[in-house]
């Protein structure tokens, strides 16, 4: 089963008011076009289903389906530099002098202008649902930048669209310091096997877990000397098991063989019931789980308050690290 595995929570502005018929016609304006072959990038919306001239826009259970596509050409830079090398070459060949920085940024301008109908293409698909009711919108990835480039887009495309971050009253860093000192979750939560604690201070240590039984004096000894967390893996209800961050993003989702049970009746067991069928299990469960973690975090931070806990963060260098590798994979969606 596919599904949501890495994501990403808005808080969606009480202003916007849009009923599903206005967001598929909103969607239309920033439909995807392939590349052309000289594009380098092209991102718009698709099909959630797959079927081509299908609705932009799906409804399943009252929640809202969206899927972002974006497509990217690939130069090697070692093949774009050894052809501005070979074609300065040429130029002092015949002419007997050196281009300087600015002709060879033409030449590379014009090399890749001609390889790119040549070029490797890669997609990334990213799973967009919003839940109206809640007022909340899930990105699927764990990348930041690219998060960043779904909501443009639907700001872009639908009237008054708006939304936040989705930020809490004890920082999740405060938070999984407490629960792994004191070894007790959450009411609903269990701690598993998986974390990675890092120091603040010029050491830059880090201690990662993984497989391991976290319950052990050693991981108490390491955030008592000022290691925070900056993920831990946590079970929700014996039905979800995810990684949350110190950035308040829920990572490596799995839904567990519970959840199946829960499933709507497949009728023909195609690829539309089994879209229909993940949809409802993802939505469903998550539906439940991200609100009982804010809430387990001292609830969502109003708009221009601080948070009750706030700590600089130690590891902004390597998320964006870890973000920039992750843009260059294939996120593919989860239905």
């Amino acid at each position: 089963m596919s599904v949501f595995k890495n994501v990403i929570v808005y808080r969606i502005e009480a202003t916007w008011s849009q009923s599903l018929d206005q967001v598929e016609q909103g969607l239309g304006t920033q439909r995807f076009v392939p590349c052309s072959p000289s594009q380098e990038k092209s991102a718009g919306w698709v099909e959630p289903r797959g079927q081509e001239h299908g609705p932009l826009a799906e409804s399943i259970g009252g929640q809202w389906l969206l899927e972002f596509m974006v497509e990217t050409k690939a130069l090697p830079a070692s093949v774009v530099r050894r052809k501005v090398e070979e074609r300065a070459a040429q130029i002092e060949a015949t002419t007997g002098r050196k281009p300087g920085k600015k002709e060879k940024k033409e030449l590379k301008e014009d090399i890749t202008l001609e390889l790119l109908p040549l070029a490797f293409t890669r997609h990334a698909r990213v799973a967009v649902w919003i839940d109206p009711a809640a007022r909340r919108l899930v990105v699927n990835s764990s990348n930041a930048a690219r998060a960043d480039e779904v909501v443009t887009n639907l700001v872009k495309a639908l009237d008054g669209f708006a939304v936040s971050l989705v930020n809490t009253q004890i920082e999740p860093a405060v938070a999984m310091s407490e629960w792994l000192s004191s070894q007790e979750p959450p009411a609903g939560f269990t701690i598993d096997r998986e974390c990675e604690l890092k120091a603040s201070d010029e050491s830059k240590a880090v201690v990662r877990y993984a497989k391991h039984p976290l319950d052990i004096e050693e991981v108490r000894q390491h955030i008592a000397d000022g290691k925070r967390p900056t993920r831990l893996a946590m079970t929700w209800d014996d039905r979800v098991s995810f990684e949350l961050t110190e950035g308040l993003q829920i990572r490596k989702i799995v839904f567990l063989e519970g959840t199946l049970d829960d499933a709507p009746a497949s009728s023909s067991g195609g690829k539309e019931d089994n879209f229909d069928a993940d949809a409802a299990i993802a939505t469903g469960e998550l539906g439940q789980l991200v609100p009982e973690l804010l809430e387990a975090l001292g609830g969502e931070m109003r708009l221009g308050t601080a948070s009750a806990d706030a700590a600089p963060a130690a590891t902004a260098g390597a998320q964006a690290k870890s973000d920039a590798e992750e843009a260059l994979a294939d996120e593919s969606a989860p239905f």
